[in-house]
């Protein structure tokens, strides 16, 4: 197949520049325009364009730097504090815990009855490292006091200095024990102390008023008036009766006597009876001391733990 020779259409004159243009080329004294010449190519790591090159942070304006640092410079106060004040209230707790369990230890041995120990709201560290102790609590369980049965006691100490030395753990500037001692503890106590009457006894009754206790028992009732002497606790006997007829003292003091004496003798510290009177529910007493030196454990054993 043969192709017609391409041309402008028939009738069409031939394609030109437009009339009164000059003709199209270099202008006159330039060399003709050619690609640019090639060359070796450029040395170096080959740059990257302008899309990718992402900055990797922006720079902090200087108003927000200091607008920053004092918060987190409170951040770190705060939490740093939190810590310390954990870390003291451990101490704290730990510390009173330890000394609760020492005097508690201490007082159930003498009075042979558990014993719980509290100290006042002063901090127990700050007492801890002046070696002075003040407002301190102690209760028992009220099941008895050596050998009286339903006695409890209140124990509050003050002014306690610890200074451990070859003859005392300290000294101690008060000491006041409220005693409770109920009617049926009371009636306990007899049944084991007064002979023959005593495992008959069914019944304690307090009279305020008299300020005496009645003895009730099958054979028999004894009348007895709680006192302090001798700076001890003391059941005096004011009537035996029993059978229809009057009985001597003699037949009951001397075993209350013994009693009493056991109760109240060899106490530490200088501890004496100072009060004691009746009332509905038994008898109450107090015991004090005052300006006492404290017992290491070589003098008495119950006091092993102090100092």
């Amino acid at each position: 197949m043969t192709f017609p020779p391409q041309g402008p259409p028939p009738g069409l004159p031939p394609q030109g520049p437009p009339p009164g243009l000059p003709p199209q080329g270099p202008p006159p004294g330039l060399p003709p325009q050619g690609p640019p010449p090639q060359g070796p190519p450029p040395q170096g790591p080959r740059p990257e364009p302008p899309t990718q090159r992402i900055p990797q942070s922006f720079p902090e304006l200087p108003g927000e730097q200091s607008r920053r640092d004092p918060v987190s410079t409170i951040l770190i106060l705060v939490i740093v504090t939190a810590v310390a004040l954990a870390g003291l209230l451990g101490a704290e707790l730990y510390a009173r815990r330890t000394a609760d369990s020492i005097v508690a230890k201490a007082v159930s041995c003498v009075i042979k009855d558990s014993a719980t120990a509290s100290f006042g709201l002063r901090p127990f560290l700050v007492q801890h490292f002046t070696h002075s102790y003040r407002d301190i609590t102690v209760q028992t369980a009220g099941n008895q006091i050596r050998e009286a049965k339903g006695m409890k006691l209140t124990l509050t100490l003050d002014d306690v200095r610890i200074n451990p030395t070859a003859e005392s753990a300290g000294t101690l500037g008060a000491l006041d024990a409220d005693i409770t001692w109920t009617t049926e503890g009371i009636k306990q106590t007899v049944q084991g102390v007064i002979p023959l009457l005593g495992g008959l006894v069914n019944n304690v009754t307090a009279d305020p008023a008299d300020g005496t206790l009645e003895i009730q028992a099958a054979l028999g009732n004894v009348t007895v008036r709680p006192q302090v002497v001798d700076d001890g606790l003391n059941l005096e006997v004011l009537k035996v009766s029993g059978l229809g007829f009057t009985l001597p003292r003699e037949s009951v003091q001397p075993a209350l006597d013994v009693f009493t004496t056991a109760l109240t003798k060899n106490l530490p510290m200088g501890i004496r009876a100072e009060s004691v009177g009746v009332t509905d529910g038994g008898v109450n007493a107090r015991f004090v001391t005052r300006d006492a030196t404290i017992p290491n454990g070589q003098q008495d054993a119950c006091f092993a733990g102090v100092g």
